[in-house]
């Protein structure tokens, strides 16, 4: 226990007392507390992403990753975009779970259009499925083009190259979500077994039972 903390203790519990004029001398933590000094904590602001268009297709997001030495397209947006230019590599790429992931090819020179920015970038194809949320992954390159600044406390993203500066604001970006949902799989569990009920095939959905509908009631007399 750090002696400025006992010392507060003893006080509080009563187990020590100050002499008239005593002149306590309290630590630079102590006194940081007592002052108001130290910052307040604050929440997770999320990952940085921002919206950027490559030809014709607008991406509403794109993670900017501190910690990706490079930049990663899904094959299947490669195909989308119509980039034919793949040169082949025998690179590997180790994911963050240590796992080995073979390349398809690299495209050099893929035009991404940040705001009024046209920045060249060059970018991995893996064959993975496509994220609908976040299908792009801009790497370290990319941020050392664009001289990017990341101001975490304010939740923005400054971009600026040459005199051209665009700045983005992740929080007014996470009030937007998107409209579009994906529903991937979905199971009714029976509450009293713990399983998947299994869906009825054809010929039971077609059967129907028809029951007469019940009788008038007569008012009473």
């Amino acid at each position: 226990m750090p002696s400025y903390v006992k010392f507060l203790k003893d006080i509080l519990t009563k187990k020590r007392k100050l002499e008239d004029f005593e002149i306590v001398a309290l630590t630079e933590e102590c006194s940081a507390i007592i002052q108001n000094k130290l910052p307040s904590k604050l929440k997770d602001p999320g990952s940085f992403s921002i919206p950027c268009t490559i030809g014709r297709f607008k991406f509403t997001k794109a993670l900017c990753d501190l910690g990706a030495s490079v930049s990663i397209m899904p094959l299947s947006i490669t195909e989308k975009l119509g980039l034919n230019e793949i040169q082949p590599t025998a690179v590997s790429l180790q994911l963050a779970d240590r796992t080995i992931n073979y390349l398809v090819g690299i495209i050099d020179d893929v035009l991404v259009k940040v705001g009024h920015l046209y920045i060249p970038v060059d970018f991995i194809m893996l064959e993975m499925e496509e994220d609908l949320e976040i299908p792009l992954i801009l790497g370290r390159p990319f941020l050392a083009i664009v001289g990017a600044i990341i101001d975490v406390r304010e939740g923005k993203i400054t971009f600026k190259v040459r005199e051209e500066v665009v700045e983005f604001n992740i929080f007014n970006a996470h009030k937007h979500p998107s409209s579009t949902n994906c529903c991937y799989r979905v199971e009714l569990i029976d509450e009293r077994k713990g399983e998947p009920i299994s869906p009825p095939t054809i010929a039971e959905a077609l059967i129907f039972e028809f029951k007469p509908p019940p009788s008038p009631v007569s008012p009473k007399q």
